[in-house]
């Protein structure tokens, strides 16, 4: 993230004459008319002239100019199928990464985004998950955008297809956007573009959400969001900035309103350092901004005006997050430790000094943390790296959660996230993810270092190249050990023929509940999915209210009593003797869930006893393809 002013000048340590920073020696705008390049393509430096092909039009020039962006594109997928080619071995019979439940959450949002596309239905608020009462998806994670992207590809491929190549194009995505706007906006340098997307996707962040949170890994509008709004402070023109802006907004408030948040707030960060250090400037910038985000503001307001009451006051809206904030936060020390998935990391690396394998924002290593505190040193003149440097301490902080730590130890002492940490909004961010901002600063740092000592190498002729080679190794030494390495894999139970075949459409109606044996939130979600969101299902894998009554956030729902007694005798736990109450409690459990059919698998555990406790509840059922059925439309329509 950037500073939100054009003209922020510095003297150099040796020089009595200014230097322009970065944000303006780099724009489009503050290049010559007959040196400004095409839209799209990247500035020339300052002191370049063009070439004859660009002066003719030449479209080989055009090209050879475009053949880096296409390289480091190249390189960038590469890198995420690295992370995520373990899932592509099998993507139906393998779950990608350590929370194979978030995964099937995510799965069956993109099969029920292809679904209410097809049939025309409510993407924010649906009862074909968790039957009848159903499932807020603004208060979950709704990702309604790229759920109606990838609809094609979901509805030829499936929903585990879908999700694989969107959990794999987000972390090359994220890479390209950040070295793009770096390219274009702020650096000279490409090399040093590159290296800070490599940073901004590749660093443990992103690696550890790709573990099931693509609605967090797809971060591939935020660099164009923060860098228009340094625009809105830099030329003058609201409006035009403003509607740019608003809609970029509103693609990211549909790709993931959690993501937009932290990225406004690492904006205002952004605004609070740059108040600190040029006062009277972030004065006079202020109204061009102010009035820039009052247009984008009204924007938003008409495009989210609906997904917002549905946020906060639609049916099944939730208020905060389940449990103790400090659960989810992170630890000092987490910043110098390494991820699971590092080069040099390890299953038991991060263990206790993270919250979960998912959660690592953090776990830089020393290396990183010195190099980062080195870079800001040697520039702490600019402006820009200075603005850098409070975001990266502030975000950094409030991902240590409401009290500081000392070791894996968590102490008594309030920390600054306690004081915002039960505000609305606040109250419901999963407080590692603070560090999300963290790493962007970072990310953008080391471009901005980098390009410094390019400048070193091409600006002056004496300059030896003993520096520039110095600081790629030192950059090379930093960022190798925390590359990050493949995502693990597992085997998945497999849906029955019964669902993916589609025979189930002979016993269900469309819309109406199909119950799978054992009542079980991820089987339900599992089996919808390889259906595409075609029949309703009970529980399921959400959060939502504790009651009707009580709007706090909880996981999941209380199960029904006969979820319970399949799930007791599935473990074991009890006999298959059911008596007079128990079975008329089974009826109008289907009754509650209007369910059509009830539905026991060949693999589920402990099937000869699920079989005859289900045949004493509802009657003798019927073999259809590989699944024991109960027909109990009789009983509920």
């Amino acid at each position: 993230m950037t500073a939100p002013g054009p003209d922020i000048r510095t003297r150099t340590a040796d020089e009595g004459k200014t230097v322009a920073d970065a944000t303006d020696e780099t724009s489009p705008r503050s290049t010559p008319p007959a040196e400004r390049p095409a839209d799209g393509e990247a500035p020339e430096r300052p002191t370049s002239t063009p070439e004859p092909a660009d002066r003719a039009g030449d479209p080989g020039g055009r090209w050879r100019r475009r053949r880096p962006d296409l390289l480091v594109a190249a390189i960038f997928l590469a890198g995420a199928f690295w992370v995520t080619g373990r899932g592509w071995l099998d993507h139906d019979g393998r779950l990608l990464g350590s929370r194979p439940n978030d995964q099937g959450f995510n799965e069956w949002m993109l099969a029920y985004a292809a679904h209410a596309v097809s049939h025309l239905e409510n993407p924010f608020f649906t009862t074909l998950q968790n039957a009848p009462d159903g499932v807020n998806l603004m208060t979950n994670v709704g990702m309604q955008l790229p759920g109606l992207v990838l609809s094609p590809v979901t509805l030829l491929f499936g929903a585990s297809f879908s999700y694989l190549l969107f959990i794999t194009l987000n972390l090359a995505g994220t890479g390209y956007a950040w070295y793009h706007v770096l390219s274009r906006n702020l650096v000279t340098s490409r090399v040093a573009a590159f290296a800070g997307g490599l940073f901004c996707a590749f660093a443990p962040a992103l690696v550890s959400h790709s573990n099931g949170h693509p609605h967090i890994t797809a971060q591939w509008l935020v660099p164009f969001i923060v860098w228009r709004v340094v625009a809105l402070a830099r030329d003058g023109r609201p409006l035009r900035n403003g509607l740019v802006l608003g809609g970029l907004v509103v693609a990211q408030f549909f790709v993931s309103l959690e993501i937009l948040f932290l990225v406004a707030l690492g904006c205002l960060m952004m605004v609070v350092g740059y108040v600190i250090f040029r006062p009277r400037e972030a004065l006079r910038r202020a109204r061009p901004l102010l009035g820039g985000l009052a247009v984008t503001g009204v924007l938003v307001g008409a495009a989210a005006a609906y997904p917002l009451w549905m946020q906060f006051a639609g049916p099944q809206h939730r208020i905060g997050h389940p449990g103790n904030p400090d659960v989810y936060a992170l630890t000092v020390g987490s910043f110098v430790r390494y991820a699971t998935e590092s080069v040099a990391g390890s299953p038991t690396s991060a263990l206790r000094w993270g919250p979960n394998t998912t959660e690592q924002a953090s776990f830089y290593g020393w290396s990183v943390v010195v190099l980062a505190l080195g870079a800001a040193w040697w520039l702490r003149r600019e402006i820009v790296v200075r603005v850098l440097a409070v975001v990266a301490a502030i975000s950094a902080v409030f991902s240590i959660g409401t009290t500081w730590t000392v070791g894996t130890r968590r102490t008594d002492v309030p920390a600054p996230f306690a004081l915002v940490s039960e505000l609305p909004v606040f109250d419901s961010v999963v407080v590692s993810r603070f560090a999300l901002i963290t790493t962007v600063a970072l990310g953008v740092l080391f471009a901005v270092a980098g390009d410094r000592v390019a400048r070193l190498r091409l600006g002056e002729a004496g300059q030896s190249r003993l520096v520039p080679r110095l600081a790629a190794v030192a950059l090379l030494a930093a960022l190798l050990p925390i590359l990050p390495t493949p995502l693990e894999a597992r085997g998945r139970n497999p849906v029955p023929d019964f669902v993916t075949a589609g025979v189930w459409k002979d016993h269900v109606a469309p819309g109406r509940t199909l119950v799978p044996v054992p009542v079980d939130g991820m089987t339900s979600l599992y089996w919808s999915s390889a259906a595409l969101a075609g029949f309703a299902v009970p529980e399921g894998y959400f959060l939502a209210p504790v009651s009707k009554t009580d709007a706090t956030g909880r996981w999941g729902v209380e199960p029904q009593p006969t979820a319970k007694l399949l799930t007791a005798v599935s473990r074991g736990q009890r006999d298959t003797a059911v008596g007079p109450a128990e079975v008329e409690q089974a009826r109008a459990d289907v009754r509650h869930w209007k369910a059509d059919a009830v539905a026991l698998p060949d693999r589920a555990r402990r099937h000869d006893d699920l079989k005859v406790v289900l045949d004493a509840l509802y009657g003798p059922g019927q073999r259809v393809a590989d699944v024991w059925l109960w027909d109990v439309r009789p009983l509920t329509r």
